[in-house]
Protein backbone atom coordinates (compact mmCIF):
# COMPACT_ATOMS: atom_id res chain seq x y z
CA UNK A 1 0.00 0.00 0.00
CA UNK A 2 2.67 2.21 1.05
CA UNK A 3 4.54 1.63 -2.61
CA UNK A 4 1.08 2.36 -4.08
CA UNK A 5 1.31 5.57 -2.60
CA UNK A 6 4.26 6.72 -3.30
CA UNK A 7 3.32 5.72 -6.94
CA UNK A 8 0.72 7.83 -7.21
CA UNK A 9 2.36 10.43 -5.85
CA UNK A 10 4.96 10.34 -8.45
CA UNK A 11 2.64 10.41 -10.97
CA UNK A 12 0.48 13.66 -10.00
CA UNK A 13 4.12 15.51 -9.64
CA UNK A 14 5.90 14.53 -12.94
CA UNK A 15 2.90 14.52 -15.48
CA UNK A 16 2.25 18.04 -14.58
CA UNK A 17 5.55 18.77 -14.31
CA UNK A 18 6.65 16.99 -18.35
CA UNK A 19 3.14 18.80 -19.80
CA UNK A 20 4.18 22.05 -18.15
CA UNK A 21 7.97 21.85 -19.84
CA UNK A 22 6.90 20.77 -22.57
CA UNK A 23 4.78 23.78 -22.93
CA UNK A 24 6.98 25.82 -21.55
CA UNK A 25 4.79 27.15 -18.98
CA UNK A 26 6.99 27.81 -15.76
CA UNK A 27 6.18 29.04 -12.30
CA UNK A 28 5.76 32.72 -13.63
CA UNK A 29 3.35 31.98 -16.46
CA UNK A 30 1.32 30.04 -13.91
CA UNK A 31 0.97 32.96 -11.46
CA UNK A 32 0.74 35.31 -14.53
CA UNK A 33 -2.03 33.41 -16.43
CA UNK A 34 -3.91 32.89 -12.96
CA UNK A 35 -4.31 36.73 -13.01
CA UNK A 36 -4.68 37.36 -16.24
CA UNK A 37 -7.78 35.49 -16.40
CA UNK A 38 -9.01 36.63 -13.06
CA UNK A 39 -8.65 39.97 -14.22
CA UNK A 40 -10.44 38.96 -17.66
CA UNK A 41 -13.44 37.97 -15.62
CA UNK A 42 -14.26 41.79 -14.54
CA UNK A 43 -17.67 43.68 -15.34
CA UNK A 44 -15.84 46.71 -15.19
CA UNK A 45 -13.82 46.69 -18.62
CA UNK A 46 -16.37 48.90 -21.09
CA UNK A 47 -14.19 47.54 -24.17
CA UNK A 48 -15.28 43.81 -23.16
CA UNK A 49 -18.76 45.49 -23.30
CA UNK A 50 -18.14 46.79 -26.38
CA UNK A 51 -16.91 43.91 -27.92
CA UNK A 52 -19.77 41.62 -26.89
CA UNK A 53 -22.31 44.18 -28.73
CA UNK A 54 -20.17 45.01 -32.09
CA UNK A 55 -20.01 41.02 -32.13
CA UNK A 56 -23.57 40.39 -31.49
CA UNK A 57 -24.44 42.97 -34.46
CA UNK A 58 -22.10 41.09 -36.74
CA UNK A 59 -23.12 37.94 -36.24
CA UNK A 60 -27.28 39.13 -35.84
CA UNK A 61 -26.26 40.69 -39.02
CA UNK A 62 -24.31 38.03 -40.95
CA UNK A 63 -27.13 35.28 -40.01
CA UNK A 64 -29.59 37.29 -41.33
CA UNK A 65 -28.17 38.24 -44.74
CA UNK A 66 -27.03 34.67 -45.21
CA UNK A 67 -22.92 35.92 -45.35
CA UNK A 68 -20.50 33.55 -43.79
CA UNK A 69 -17.75 36.16 -43.98
CA UNK A 70 -19.78 38.15 -42.04
CA UNK A 71 -20.21 35.60 -39.68
CA UNK A 72 -16.66 34.53 -39.10
CA UNK A 73 -15.79 38.49 -38.53
CA UNK A 74 -18.27 37.81 -35.41
CA UNK A 75 -16.19 35.27 -34.55
CA UNK A 76 -13.33 36.78 -34.20
CA UNK A 77 -13.83 39.01 -31.80
CA UNK A 78 -14.92 35.75 -29.66
CA UNK A 79 -14.88 38.00 -26.03
CA UNK A 80 -16.32 35.19 -24.42
CA UNK A 81 -13.60 32.85 -24.62
CA UNK A 82 -11.96 34.90 -21.73
CA UNK A 83 -14.86 34.09 -18.99
CA UNK A 84 -15.44 30.71 -20.04
CA UNK A 85 -11.76 29.61 -19.85
CA UNK A 86 -12.20 31.64 -16.30
CA UNK A 87 -14.72 28.92 -15.73
CA UNK A 88 -12.60 26.18 -16.58
CA UNK A 89 -9.89 27.62 -14.14
CA UNK A 90 -12.13 28.21 -11.57
CA UNK A 91 -13.08 24.86 -11.49
CA UNK A 92 -9.03 22.82 -11.95
CA UNK A 93 -8.25 24.90 -8.96
CA UNK A 94 -11.40 25.43 -6.90
CA UNK A 95 -11.36 28.94 -6.74
CA UNK A 96 -15.08 29.87 -5.51
CA UNK A 97 -14.18 33.66 -5.89
CA UNK A 98 -13.12 33.64 -9.56
CA UNK A 99 -15.87 31.06 -10.36
CA UNK A 100 -18.45 33.66 -9.38
CA UNK A 101 -17.06 35.96 -10.67
CA UNK A 102 -16.63 33.93 -14.21
CA UNK A 103 -20.50 32.80 -13.91
CA UNK A 104 -22.06 36.19 -13.54
CA UNK A 105 -19.62 37.83 -16.22
CA UNK A 106 -20.52 34.97 -18.95
CA UNK A 107 -24.93 35.12 -17.46
CA UNK A 108 -24.46 39.17 -17.74
CA UNK A 109 -22.82 38.68 -21.16
CA UNK A 110 -25.01 36.58 -22.53
CA UNK A 111 -28.44 38.49 -21.77
CA UNK A 112 -26.60 41.74 -23.76
CA UNK A 113 -26.06 39.70 -26.69
CA UNK A 114 -29.37 38.28 -27.05
CA UNK A 115 -30.83 41.38 -26.21
CA UNK A 116 -29.31 43.29 -29.11
CA UNK A 117 -30.00 40.59 -31.26
CA UNK A 118 -33.78 40.67 -30.27
CA UNK A 119 -33.67 44.60 -30.73
CA UNK A 120 -32.30 44.25 -34.48
CA UNK A 121 -34.54 41.53 -35.21
CA UNK A 122 -37.33 43.05 -34.29
CA UNK A 123 -36.34 46.42 -36.19
CA UNK A 124 -35.16 44.87 -38.78
CA UNK A 125 -38.26 44.69 -41.74
CA UNK A 126 -37.21 41.15 -42.95
CA UNK A 127 -36.90 37.86 -41.11
CA UNK A 128 -36.25 34.92 -43.03
CA UNK A 129 -35.39 31.42 -42.06
CA UNK A 130 -31.55 31.41 -43.63
CA UNK A 131 -29.76 28.29 -44.11
CA UNK A 132 -27.05 29.64 -41.44
CA UNK A 133 -29.63 30.61 -39.01
CA UNK A 134 -30.74 27.07 -39.53
CA UNK A 135 -27.50 25.06 -38.82
CA UNK A 136 -27.17 26.12 -35.96
CA UNK A 137 -30.81 25.05 -34.51
CA UNK A 138 -29.81 21.20 -34.72
CA UNK A 139 -26.97 20.78 -33.16
CA UNK A 140 -25.38 17.26 -32.73
CA UNK A 141 -22.85 14.92 -30.85
CA UNK A 142 -20.24 16.11 -33.96
CA UNK A 143 -20.51 19.89 -32.28
CA UNK A 144 -19.49 18.71 -29.11
CA UNK A 145 -16.68 17.00 -29.85
CA UNK A 146 -15.79 19.40 -32.38
CA UNK A 147 -15.89 21.83 -28.95
CA UNK A 148 -13.94 19.51 -26.65
CA UNK A 149 -10.97 20.07 -29.48
CA UNK A 150 -11.24 23.31 -29.75
CA UNK A 151 -11.05 24.10 -26.03
CA UNK A 152 -8.40 21.84 -25.98
CA UNK A 153 -5.97 23.36 -28.35
CA UNK A 154 -7.61 27.23 -26.87
CA UNK A 155 -6.39 26.23 -23.29
CA UNK A 156 -2.91 25.04 -24.63
CA UNK A 157 -2.70 28.39 -26.79
CA UNK A 158 -3.88 30.58 -23.85
CA UNK A 159 -1.03 28.60 -21.41
CA UNK A 160 1.75 29.15 -23.53
CA UNK A 161 3.87 32.52 -23.96
CA UNK A 162 3.30 34.20 -27.15
CA UNK A 163 6.22 33.60 -29.35
CA UNK A 164 5.94 35.24 -33.12
CA UNK A 165 2.80 35.00 -35.14
CA UNK A 166 0.02 33.57 -33.08
CA UNK A 167 -2.31 31.14 -34.81
CA UNK A 168 -4.12 29.11 -32.77
CA UNK A 169 -6.61 31.56 -31.06
CA UNK A 170 -8.33 32.47 -34.47
CA UNK A 171 -9.13 29.06 -35.45
CA UNK A 172 -10.10 27.97 -32.08
CA UNK A 173 -12.36 31.54 -32.36
CA UNK A 174 -13.65 30.15 -36.01
CA UNK A 175 -14.18 26.48 -34.90
CA UNK A 176 -16.11 27.16 -31.74
CA UNK A 177 -18.10 29.97 -32.94
CA UNK A 178 -19.48 31.08 -29.93
CA UNK A 179 -21.61 34.34 -30.53
CA UNK A 180 -23.51 32.97 -33.74
CA UNK A 181 -25.46 30.24 -31.29
CA UNK A 182 -26.46 33.61 -28.91
CA UNK A 183 -27.81 35.99 -31.66
CA UNK A 184 -29.60 32.36 -33.63
CA UNK A 185 -31.34 32.42 -29.16
CA UNK A 186 -32.07 36.44 -29.97
CA UNK A 187 -33.23 35.71 -33.53
CA UNK A 188 -35.98 32.99 -32.47
CA UNK A 189 -36.78 35.28 -29.18
CA UNK A 190 -37.39 37.85 -31.71
CA UNK A 191 -39.75 35.76 -34.07
CA UNK A 192 -41.02 34.38 -30.95
CA UNK A 193 -42.57 38.44 -30.26
CA UNK A 194 -43.32 39.46 -33.71
CA UNK A 195 -43.69 36.17 -36.34
CA UNK A 196 -44.55 33.15 -34.75
CA UNK A 197 -43.80 31.52 -31.23
CA UNK A 198 -43.69 27.83 -32.52
CA UNK A 199 -40.89 29.07 -35.15
CA UNK A 200 -39.49 31.21 -32.29
CA UNK A 201 -39.21 28.86 -30.03
CA UNK A 202 -37.84 25.85 -32.29
CA UNK A 203 -34.87 28.50 -33.19
CA UNK A 204 -33.88 29.91 -29.82
CA UNK A 205 -33.68 26.46 -28.57
CA UNK A 206 -32.07 24.78 -30.86
CA UNK A 207 -29.03 28.05 -30.72
CA UNK A 208 -29.34 27.85 -27.00
CA UNK A 209 -28.71 23.82 -26.79
CA UNK A 210 -25.32 24.86 -29.31
CA UNK A 211 -24.18 27.59 -26.99
CA UNK A 212 -24.68 25.41 -23.88
CA UNK A 213 -22.81 22.22 -26.07
CA UNK A 214 -20.23 24.52 -26.73
CA UNK A 215 -19.92 26.39 -23.20
CA UNK A 216 -19.36 22.81 -21.77
CA UNK A 217 -17.19 21.73 -23.64
CA UNK A 218 -14.45 24.02 -23.56
CA UNK A 219 -14.77 24.31 -19.91
CA UNK A 220 -14.24 20.79 -19.20
CA UNK A 221 -11.14 20.73 -21.42
CA UNK A 222 -10.23 23.38 -19.80
CA UNK A 223 -10.31 22.24 -16.80
CA UNK A 224 -8.55 19.02 -17.43
CA UNK A 225 -5.32 21.34 -19.48
CA UNK A 226 -5.02 23.73 -16.58
CA UNK A 227 -5.36 20.33 -14.17
CA UNK A 228 -2.84 19.41 -16.39
CA UNK A 229 -0.62 21.68 -16.10
CA UNK A 230 -0.92 22.24 -12.07
CA UNK A 231 -0.86 25.89 -11.99
CA UNK A 232 -2.65 25.73 -8.54
CA UNK A 233 0.73 25.37 -6.86
CA UNK A 234 1.03 26.74 -3.32
CA UNK A 235 3.08 29.74 -4.35
CA UNK A 236 0.29 30.90 -7.27
CA UNK A 237 -2.27 30.37 -5.06
CA UNK A 238 -0.61 32.65 -2.43
CA UNK A 239 -0.20 35.28 -5.33
CA UNK A 240 -3.70 34.99 -6.48
CA UNK A 241 -4.95 35.68 -3.42
CA UNK A 242 -3.44 38.78 -1.88
CA UNK A 243 -4.23 40.33 -5.58
CA UNK A 244 -8.65 39.25 -4.91
CA UNK A 245 -7.79 41.20 -1.83
CA UNK A 246 -7.13 44.38 -3.76
CA UNK A 247 -9.58 43.93 -6.31
CA UNK A 248 -12.36 45.81 -5.97
CA UNK A 249 -14.69 43.01 -7.40
CA UNK A 250 -13.59 40.14 -5.64
CA UNK A 251 -13.17 41.73 -2.54
CA UNK A 252 -17.18 41.88 -3.26
CA UNK A 253 -17.35 38.93 -3.53
CA UNK A 254 -15.17 37.49 -0.52
CA UNK A 255 -17.36 39.99 2.02
CA UNK A 256 -20.56 38.56 0.85
CA UNK A 257 -19.41 35.15 0.82
CA UNK A 258 -18.61 35.68 4.90
CA UNK A 259 -22.28 36.38 5.72
CA UNK A 260 -22.91 32.47 4.56
CA UNK A 261 -20.60 30.73 7.26
CA UNK A 262 -20.74 27.72 4.89
CA UNK A 263 -20.01 29.33 1.98
CA UNK A 264 -17.21 31.00 3.47
CA UNK A 265 -15.55 27.74 4.33
CA UNK A 266 -15.38 26.24 0.67
CA UNK A 267 -13.76 29.23 -0.53
CA UNK A 268 -11.37 26.92 -2.20
CA UNK A 269 -13.40 23.38 -2.96
CA UNK A 270 -11.02 20.84 -2.63
CA UNK A 271 -13.32 17.97 -3.67
CA UNK A 272 -11.98 17.25 -7.10
CA UNK A 273 -15.38 14.65 -7.50
CA UNK A 274 -17.20 17.78 -6.50
CA UNK A 275 -15.95 20.02 -9.17
CA UNK A 276 -15.96 16.96 -11.96
CA UNK A 277 -19.70 16.71 -11.24
CA UNK A 278 -20.46 20.27 -11.80
CA UNK A 279 -19.57 19.94 -15.26
CA UNK A 280 -19.87 16.44 -15.83
CA UNK A 281 -23.52 17.01 -14.78
CA UNK A 282 -24.53 19.07 -17.39
CA UNK A 283 -22.96 17.43 -19.80
CA UNK A 284 -24.89 13.97 -19.53
CA UNK A 285 -27.96 16.29 -19.81
CA UNK A 286 -26.68 18.09 -22.67
CA UNK A 287 -25.43 14.60 -24.63
CA UNK A 288 -29.65 13.23 -24.38
CA UNK A 289 -30.68 15.61 -26.96
CA UNK A 290 -27.26 15.63 -28.81
CA UNK A 291 -27.42 11.79 -29.36
CA UNK A 292 -31.16 12.21 -30.61
CA UNK A 293 -30.25 14.39 -32.93
CA UNK A 294 -27.08 12.67 -33.88
CA UNK A 295 -29.55 9.72 -34.83
CA UNK A 296 -31.95 11.29 -36.93
CA UNK A 297 -28.79 12.81 -38.43
CA UNK A 298 -27.36 9.62 -39.42
CA UNK A 299 -30.62 7.94 -40.09
CA UNK A 300 -31.49 10.89 -42.70
CA UNK A 301 -27.68 10.58 -44.11
CA UNK A 302 -28.01 6.88 -44.33
CA UNK A 303 -31.77 7.03 -45.91
CA UNK A 304 -29.87 9.59 -48.76
CA UNK A 305 -27.23 7.43 -48.99
CA UNK A 306 -29.69 4.39 -49.87
CA UNK A 307 -31.86 6.52 -52.23
CA UNK A 308 -28.72 7.67 -54.45
CA UNK A 309 -27.55 4.44 -55.00
CA UNK A 310 -31.09 3.13 -55.87
CA UNK A 311 -31.22 6.01 -58.50
CA UNK A 312 -27.92 5.32 -59.69
CA UNK A 313 -29.16 1.56 -60.14
CA UNK A 314 -32.08 2.40 -62.00
CA UNK A 315 -30.18 5.47 -64.41
CA UNK A 316 -28.01 2.24 -65.38
CA UNK A 317 -30.44 -0.24 -66.07
CA UNK A 318 -32.58 2.96 -68.15
CA UNK A 319 -29.01 3.57 -69.65
CA UNK A 320 -28.27 0.31 -70.72
CA UNK A 321 -31.76 -1.18 -72.13
CA UNK A 322 -34.23 1.22 -72.51
CA UNK A 323 -32.16 4.57 -73.67
CA UNK A 324 -31.50 3.91 -77.01
CA UNK A 325 -33.65 2.05 -80.17
CA UNK A 326 -32.02 -0.99 -81.87
CA UNK A 327 -30.74 0.88 -84.13
CA UNK A 328 -28.52 2.73 -81.21
CA UNK A 329 -30.19 6.07 -81.84
CA UNK A 330 -31.89 7.89 -78.75
CA UNK A 331 -35.16 6.94 -78.17
CA UNK A 332 -35.46 8.98 -74.69
CA UNK A 333 -34.35 11.01 -72.19
CA UNK A 334 -34.53 11.27 -68.62
CA UNK A 335 -35.97 14.29 -67.13
CA UNK A 336 -36.44 13.85 -63.77
CA UNK A 337 -36.14 10.58 -61.45
CA UNK A 338 -37.44 10.29 -57.48
CA UNK A 339 -37.25 7.79 -55.49
CA UNK A 340 -39.39 7.07 -51.91
CA UNK A 341 -39.95 3.72 -49.80
CA UNK A 342 -43.04 3.15 -47.72
CA UNK A 343 -44.41 0.61 -46.17
CA UNK A 344 -41.73 -1.60 -47.69
CA UNK A 345 -42.41 -0.62 -51.15
CA UNK A 346 -40.40 0.91 -53.42
CA UNK A 347 -41.98 3.81 -55.40
CA UNK A 348 -39.37 5.13 -58.04
CA UNK A 349 -41.25 7.76 -60.54
CA UNK A 350 -39.23 8.20 -63.66
CA UNK A 351 -40.46 10.80 -66.60
CA UNK A 352 -38.48 11.11 -69.71
CA UNK A 353 -39.45 12.56 -73.04
CA UNK A 354 -39.65 10.06 -75.76
CA UNK A 355 -40.08 9.70 -79.49
CA UNK A 356 -41.41 5.72 -78.82
CA UNK A 357 -43.70 4.83 -76.41
CA UNK A 358 -42.91 1.78 -74.44
CA UNK A 359 -45.11 -0.85 -73.76
CA UNK A 360 -46.35 -2.81 -70.70
CA UNK A 361 -44.20 -5.42 -71.47
CA UNK A 362 -40.71 -3.06 -71.31
CA UNK A 363 -42.08 -1.39 -68.41
CA UNK A 364 -42.24 -4.86 -66.64
CA UNK A 365 -38.79 -5.56 -67.69
CA UNK A 366 -37.28 -2.52 -66.43
CA UNK A 367 -39.25 -3.44 -63.33
CA UNK A 368 -37.55 -6.41 -62.91
CA UNK A 369 -34.14 -5.60 -63.78
CA UNK A 370 -34.20 -3.06 -60.73
CA UNK A 371 -35.34 -5.70 -58.84
CA UNK A 372 -32.87 -8.13 -59.65
CA UNK A 373 -29.92 -5.33 -59.20
CA UNK A 374 -31.42 -4.53 -55.82
CA UNK A 375 -31.73 -8.13 -54.83
CA UNK A 376 -35.63 -7.30 -53.56
CA UNK A 377 -38.84 -9.62 -54.70
CA UNK A 378 -40.47 -7.42 -58.06
CA UNK A 379 -44.15 -6.84 -55.93
CA UNK A 380 -41.96 -4.47 -54.16
CA UNK A 381 -41.01 -2.04 -56.81
CA UNK A 382 -43.56 0.08 -58.26
CA UNK A 383 -42.50 1.76 -61.55
CA UNK A 384 -44.24 4.81 -62.71
CA UNK A 385 -43.31 5.93 -65.89
CA UNK A 386 -43.90 9.40 -66.81
CA UNK A 387 -43.67 9.68 -70.68
CA UNK A 388 -43.94 13.26 -72.22
CA UNK A 389 -43.90 12.96 -76.31
CA UNK A 390 -41.64 15.15 -78.12
CA UNK A 391 -43.43 17.43 -80.63
CA UNK A 392 -42.35 15.13 -83.52
CA UNK A 393 -43.84 12.15 -82.48
CA UNK A 394 -47.08 14.19 -81.92
CA UNK A 395 -46.95 15.61 -85.57
CA UNK A 396 -45.95 11.84 -86.71
CA UNK A 397 -49.32 10.75 -84.79
CA UNK A 398 -51.38 13.45 -86.38
CA UNK A 399 -49.84 12.59 -89.72
CA UNK A 400 -50.13 9.03 -89.28
CA UNK A 401 -53.68 9.85 -88.69
CA UNK A 402 -54.17 11.81 -92.04
CA UNK A 403 -52.60 8.92 -93.87
CA UNK A 404 -54.13 6.22 -92.27
CA UNK A 405 -55.40 3.12 -94.33
CA UNK A 406 -58.27 1.27 -93.08
CA UNK A 407 -56.77 -1.89 -92.49
CA UNK A 408 -53.43 -0.25 -90.77
CA UNK A 409 -52.33 -1.89 -87.28
CA UNK A 410 -53.10 1.02 -84.97
CA UNK A 411 -49.71 1.90 -83.33
CA UNK A 412 -49.01 2.37 -79.58
CA UNK A 413 -48.92 5.84 -79.59
CA UNK A 414 -52.25 5.49 -81.07
CA UNK A 415 -53.89 2.91 -78.40
CA UNK A 416 -52.49 5.23 -75.72
CA UNK A 417 -54.45 8.46 -77.44
CA UNK A 418 -57.30 6.46 -78.18
CA UNK A 419 -57.76 5.53 -74.43
CA UNK A 420 -57.05 8.70 -73.16
CA UNK A 421 -60.17 10.01 -75.38
CA UNK A 422 -62.42 7.09 -74.38
CA UNK A 423 -61.77 7.95 -71.11
CA UNK A 424 -62.61 11.65 -71.68
CA UNK A 425 -65.95 11.02 -73.55
CA UNK A 426 -66.83 8.65 -70.85
CA UNK A 427 -66.27 10.98 -67.62
CA UNK A 428 -67.51 13.80 -69.75
CA UNK A 429 -70.73 14.41 -67.78
CA UNK A 430 -68.85 13.27 -64.59
CA UNK A 431 -69.22 15.65 -61.76
CA UNK A 432 -69.61 15.97 -57.98
CA UNK A 433 -71.73 16.95 -55.01
CA UNK A 434 -71.22 20.99 -54.92
CA UNK A 435 -68.96 22.51 -53.04
CA UNK A 436 -66.65 20.13 -54.66
CA UNK A 437 -65.51 21.11 -58.15
CA UNK A 438 -63.10 19.27 -60.45
CA UNK A 439 -59.99 20.51 -61.32
CA UNK A 440 -58.70 17.75 -63.46
CA UNK A 441 -58.53 14.23 -64.14
CA UNK A 442 -55.17 11.85 -63.91
CA UNK A 443 -55.01 8.86 -66.31
CA UNK A 444 -52.07 6.14 -65.05
CA UNK A 445 -51.48 2.72 -66.72
CA UNK A 446 -48.96 0.88 -65.17
CA UNK A 447 -47.08 -2.80 -65.06
CA UNK A 448 -49.22 -3.54 -62.28
CA UNK A 449 -52.39 -1.75 -62.83
CA UNK A 450 -53.70 -1.35 -66.01
CA UNK A 451 -56.03 1.28 -65.50
CA UNK A 452 -56.02 4.15 -62.96
CA UNK A 453 -58.19 7.39 -62.62
CA UNK A 454 -57.45 9.70 -60.10
CA UNK A 455 -59.67 12.86 -59.72
CA UNK A 456 -58.65 16.13 -57.98
CA UNK A 457 -61.11 17.78 -56.54
CA UNK A 458 -61.31 21.24 -55.04
CA UNK A 459 -63.77 22.28 -51.83
CA UNK A 460 -63.22 22.71 -48.09
CA UNK A 461 -65.05 20.04 -47.13
CA UNK A 462 -64.05 16.35 -48.12
CA UNK A 463 -66.37 14.22 -49.35
CA UNK A 464 -67.91 11.75 -47.08
CA UNK A 465 -66.82 8.22 -47.39
CA UNK A 466 -70.35 6.77 -48.39
CA UNK A 467 -70.98 9.42 -51.03
CA UNK A 468 -67.22 8.53 -52.47
CA UNK A 469 -67.95 4.72 -52.52
CA UNK A 470 -70.83 5.91 -54.69
CA UNK A 471 -69.08 8.61 -56.65
CA UNK A 472 -66.44 5.78 -57.32
CA UNK A 473 -68.78 3.41 -58.29
CA UNK A 474 -70.29 5.49 -60.96
CA UNK A 475 -67.02 6.45 -62.58
CA UNK A 476 -66.05 2.23 -63.10
CA UNK A 477 -69.37 1.82 -64.45
CA UNK A 478 -69.02 5.35 -66.96
CA UNK A 479 -65.61 3.43 -67.69
CA UNK A 480 -67.45 -0.17 -67.93
CA UNK A 481 -63.86 -1.40 -66.54
CA UNK A 482 -64.76 -2.74 -63.42
CA UNK A 483 -61.22 -3.73 -62.44
CA UNK A 484 -60.02 -0.15 -63.08
CA UNK A 485 -58.47 1.86 -60.09
CA UNK A 486 -60.46 4.95 -59.10
CA UNK A 487 -59.19 7.48 -56.56
CA UNK A 488 -60.55 11.02 -54.89
CA UNK A 489 -57.90 13.61 -54.45
CA UNK A 490 -59.02 16.77 -52.51
CA UNK A 491 -57.15 20.16 -52.41
CA UNK A 492 -58.64 22.14 -49.81
CA UNK A 493 -59.62 26.02 -50.85
CA UNK A 494 -58.80 27.53 -47.95
CA UNK A 495 -55.16 28.11 -47.57
CA UNK A 496 -54.99 30.46 -44.37
CA UNK A 497 -54.13 33.43 -43.37
CA UNK A 498 -50.18 35.63 -44.09
CA UNK A 499 -50.30 38.03 -40.79
CA UNK A 500 -47.89 40.92 -41.82
CA UNK A 501 -46.28 42.83 -38.79
CA UNK A 502 -47.37 46.65 -38.28
CA UNK A 503 -46.48 48.93 -41.01
CA UNK A 504 -44.74 45.80 -42.47
CA UNK A 505 -44.83 44.47 -45.91
CA UNK A 506 -42.33 42.08 -46.10
CA UNK A 507 -43.19 38.46 -46.13
CA UNK A 508 -43.05 36.64 -42.73
CA UNK A 509 -41.71 33.45 -42.89
CA UNK A 510 -44.55 31.14 -42.04
CA UNK A 511 -46.45 33.12 -45.14
CA UNK A 512 -43.84 31.87 -47.34
CA UNK A 513 -43.90 28.41 -46.68
CA UNK A 514 -47.98 29.49 -47.20
CA UNK A 515 -46.70 31.02 -50.35
CA UNK A 516 -44.81 27.97 -50.87
CA UNK A 517 -47.60 25.30 -50.75
CA UNK A 518 -49.92 28.02 -52.68
CA UNK A 519 -47.30 28.01 -55.94
CA UNK A 520 -46.83 24.04 -55.76
CA UNK A 521 -50.25 23.48 -56.15
CA UNK A 522 -50.76 26.22 -58.86
CA UNK A 523 -48.26 24.43 -60.78
CA UNK A 524 -49.64 21.14 -60.46
CA UNK A 525 -53.47 22.37 -61.15
CA UNK A 526 -53.41 25.58 -63.69
CA UNK A 527 -56.48 26.43 -63.75
CA UNK A 528 -56.40 27.41 -60.39
CA UNK A 529 -56.73 31.14 -59.16
CA UNK A 530 -55.58 32.47 -55.64
CA UNK A 531 -57.90 35.13 -54.58
CA UNK A 532 -56.49 37.05 -51.69
CA UNK A 533 -58.85 39.40 -49.10
CA UNK A 534 -57.78 41.60 -46.45
CA UNK A 535 -57.34 45.15 -45.23
CA UNK A 536 -54.74 47.61 -43.45
CA UNK A 537 -54.88 47.93 -39.66
CA UNK A 538 -56.16 51.18 -37.69
CA UNK A 539 -53.12 54.09 -38.13
CA UNK A 540 -51.17 52.06 -41.28
CA UNK A 541 -50.82 53.72 -44.51
CA UNK A 542 -53.76 53.34 -47.37
CA UNK A 543 -51.18 51.87 -49.44
CA UNK A 544 -50.09 48.89 -46.98
CA UNK A 545 -52.54 46.53 -48.30
CA UNK A 546 -51.47 46.82 -52.52
CA UNK A 547 -47.91 46.97 -51.01
CA UNK A 548 -48.57 43.42 -49.51
CA UNK A 549 -50.84 41.89 -52.32
CA UNK A 550 -47.77 43.05 -54.82
CA UNK A 551 -45.41 41.28 -52.13
CA UNK A 552 -47.67 37.97 -52.59
CA UNK A 553 -47.74 38.20 -56.23
CA UNK A 554 -43.74 38.65 -56.78
CA UNK A 555 -43.00 35.91 -54.62
CA UNK A 556 -45.28 33.80 -56.71
CA UNK A 557 -44.11 34.78 -59.83
CA UNK A 558 -40.54 34.75 -58.93
CA UNK A 559 -40.39 31.33 -56.95
CA UNK A 560 -42.83 29.95 -58.63
CA UNK A 561 -43.64 31.30 -62.33
CA UNK A 562 -47.23 32.12 -61.33
CA UNK A 563 -48.97 34.85 -63.90
CA UNK A 564 -49.49 37.92 -61.90
CA UNK A 565 -53.05 37.44 -63.77
CA UNK A 566 -53.72 34.56 -61.32
CA UNK A 567 -53.75 36.24 -58.06
CA UNK A 568 -57.30 38.21 -57.47
CA UNK A 569 -58.21 40.53 -54.84
CA UNK A 570 -61.54 41.02 -53.26
CA UNK A 571 -63.33 43.86 -51.36
CA UNK A 572 -63.76 42.31 -48.29
CA UNK A 573 -61.80 43.26 -45.10
CA UNK A 574 -62.40 40.03 -42.79
CA UNK A 575 -59.10 40.73 -40.69
CA UNK A 576 -56.71 44.44 -40.09
CA UNK A 577 -53.58 43.44 -41.07
CA UNK A 578 -53.98 39.69 -42.27
CA UNK A 579 -54.15 38.67 -46.09
CA UNK A 580 -56.59 35.43 -46.19
CA UNK A 581 -55.71 33.27 -48.80
CA UNK A 582 -58.29 30.81 -51.39
CA UNK A 583 -58.32 28.86 -54.25
CA UNK A 584 -60.70 29.10 -57.24
CA UNK A 585 -61.19 27.56 -60.20
CA UNK A 586 -60.38 29.63 -63.54
CA UNK A 587 -63.10 29.88 -65.45
CA UNK A 588 -61.40 30.98 -68.24
CA UNK A 589 -59.30 27.55 -68.20
CA UNK A 590 -61.57 24.03 -68.27
CA UNK A 591 -59.63 21.43 -66.40
CA UNK A 592 -57.19 19.13 -67.69
CA UNK A 593 -57.03 15.44 -68.38
CA UNK A 594 -53.01 14.38 -67.49
CA UNK A 595 -51.50 11.34 -68.86
CA UNK A 596 -48.71 8.86 -66.89
CA UNK A 597 -47.50 5.66 -67.64
CA UNK A 598 -46.62 3.28 -65.02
Amino acid sequence: MPEKSVLTRWLRIKIPTFFARSLGVGAERKAALFLDLSRAATLKDIVYWLQILFAAGIATLGLVLNSPAVIIGAMLISPLMNPILASGLALATGDIVLGLRAFFNLVLSCVVAIAFAVLLVVILPFREMTSEIAARTQPNVLDLLIALFSGAIGSVAICREVKGVVTSIPGVAIAVALMPPLCVVGYGIGLFFVLDAATGWRVASGGGLLFLTNFVAITLTAMLVFLALRIDTPKVRAQVEAWEQTDPESRFVINSMRRFPDLEKARVVHSFTLRAAMIGLPLILILIPLGSAFSRLSGEIAKKQRESRIRQIVTTVWQEKFQKKSDGNARSTVDQLTVSEKDDKLNINLRVFDDQPYSLNEKKECAQLVAAELNRPVESINLMLTEIPTVSVLDAIERAREEKQPNAPPTVAELQTNLLERVEIALSDFALPPPARILRKQIVTGSQTPLEVKIIYLSNEKITPETETALLERVRQSLNYEQATVNLERVASEIGAIDFSRNQSALPLFGMMQLDFAGRMMRENPNLALVVAGGSRKNEPEEITAQRIGKIADYLETRWQIAPDKIKTVEAVPTAGVMLMNFQINEAQTPNQTRAAR
